[in-house]
């Protein structure tokens, strides 16, 4: 079994000899570029986030060696290399020492990469992701119509299955506030197709579907069940493609933070408080009376702590 001393050996062995690399981007960024092209599980995430701390010795460890350090089985690092899209681990180890090599090799006195840690390079990718939603909010009039659409569909139906529950809960919570009759969805099969069916006989006309990674076959089920019984679908998602967005009557495409084991949801967030408010703005006298009621329960029930 390798030791670090024996990895970084070897390393320096290899480079003997060899020039300075031309300055190129950073170590770190590649692995980031490579990392962030597939959608990886967790388990896998976890195999990624260890090859970028630790590059330099990681990349000349067998797949033994990377399992035991990781915490994983070996299948699972084969996995991760085949979802990288190599044929095995021995492709994605080659690929990895040219990537190590650039750090030992560089050019003297080069500065070093600032990129701040793991979970300031994860703050980094939510911000870009809603630096990207605010250029989509630039024509909101797609939100405002979708919006005016949810506030008139009684009952209203807010779907989220698996990880999109908490998206879900969040949404249906707040649109209790300012809409007589919010249905949420939060278990699949069967008991999701009862909720969506008695929606629709109560007179529903929409339904809002939450679709995070990773993505339910019983999101997409229960989608077409809605649609086949009338409703129209509006979609939340992080897919620009797919048999989700295509049998959805609106989406709403949104990014998710990828960076750590498990993913973040800054954007949909913000995406969902949107789709609230456009919600409001469709009937502000509606808004207004319920908003003052539920306000006028929670103090006499003492519902909140005293600020």
């Amino acid at each position: 079994m390798s030791s670090p001393q024996q990895a970084r050996a070897q390393a320096s062995a290899i480079t003997s000899g060899r020039t300075a690399a031309e300055a190129g981007p950073a170590p770190t960024s590649q692995l980031r570029q490579l990392f962030d092209g597939p959608r990886l599980s967790p388990g896998q995430r976890r195999i990624a986030q260890y090859l970028i701390e630790n590059i330099t010795e990681a990349a000349f460890l067998s797949i033994t060696d990377l399992a035991e350090r990781v915490g994983v089985s070996q299948p699972s690092v084969t996995r991760f290399a085949s979802a990288m899209g190599f044929s095995g681990y021995p492709a994605l180890r080659e690929k990895l020492q040219s990537i190590a090599l650039s750090t030992l090799a560089g050019a003297p006195g080069a500065p070093a990469e600032d990129q701040g840690n793991e979970l300031q390079s994860a703050v980094d990718a939510e911000i870009e992701n809603l630096e990207n939603l605010r250029r989509d909010f630039g024509d909101p009039d797609q939100v405002i119509r979708i919006g005016r659409a949810l506030s008139l569909s009684t009952p209203l139906t807010v779907l989220g299955l698996r990880i999109s529950c908490s998206l879900a809960e969040y949404f249906a919570y707040a649109a209790r506030r300012i809409h007589p009759d919010v249905r949420l969805v939060t278990r699949g099969g069967s008991v999701a197709y009862d909720a969506i069916l008695q929606s629709r006989e109560a007179g529903g006309s929409w339904m809002l579907a939450f679709a995070m990674p990773r993505h339910a076959q019983e999101t997409l089920t229960a989608v077409r069940v809605a649609r086949s019984a009338g409703l129209k679908v509006a979609l939340v998602t992080d897919l620009a493609l797919g048999p989700l967005k295509d049998e959805a009557d609106a989406a709403f495409v949104v990014g998710t933070g990828s960076r750590l084991v498990f993913d973040s949801y800054a954007a949909p967030v913000v995406m969902s408080a949107a789709l609230l408010q456009a919600m409001t703005d469709a009937d502000p006298e509606r808004t207004q009376a319920r908003l003052e009621d539920y306000e006028q329960i929670a103090e006499e029930h003492q519902f909140f702590l005293k600020d």
